[in-house]
């Protein structure tokens, strides 16, 4: 008959592990210095990301100071800059234009009083192609 210990060796458990105040802090610390992230943590030293997280909640100085943190994709932030500048850049366009365009109408206004024409008034009909034929392909009698 085979030994069963060869089989199924004893389970091996977990030793007990306590980590230091310091330890924790200088965790968390690195965490939100963005050196590391939850799952190195927890994979390096074989604690759960819950725990982790508990240290976080316990000694993160940025929750302690009622920060919150915005987590977003570098990529994001600049396009957002960019288009944000880029609005800016056509709102400035757009006034300047809309300058230019109230200039032109008291100049209009000042020209129509001036000499009495009304500049503004829209003409009826198309505006004529041009003076017919010119003769060329008529015969000359």
């Amino acid at each position: 008959m085979v030994n069963q210990d060869i089989l199924s060796p004893a389970p091996q458990y977990r030793k007990t592990r306590y980590f230091s105040e310091d330890f924790k802090q200088k965790k968390v610390s690195e965490i939100e210095k963005r050196m590391t992230t939850v799952a190195q943590v927890g994979k390096t030293y074989e604690v759960s990301s819950a725990a982790v997280y508990k240290w976080i909640y316990k000694y993160s100085l940025m929750r302690k100071k009622g920060i919150k943190m915005v987590v977003e994709a570098h990529s994001d932030t600049t396009r957002i800059m960019a288009l944000q500048q880029r609005v800016a850049e056509l709102e400035q366009l757009l006034g300047k234009k809309q300058f230019e365009l109230d200039f032109m109408e008291k100049q209009m206004q000042a020209a129509s009083d001036q000499y009495g024409i009304d500049l503004k008034k829209k003409r009826s009909g198309k505006p004529s192609s041009g003076s017919g034929k010119t003769g060329e392909n008529t015969p000359i009698k």
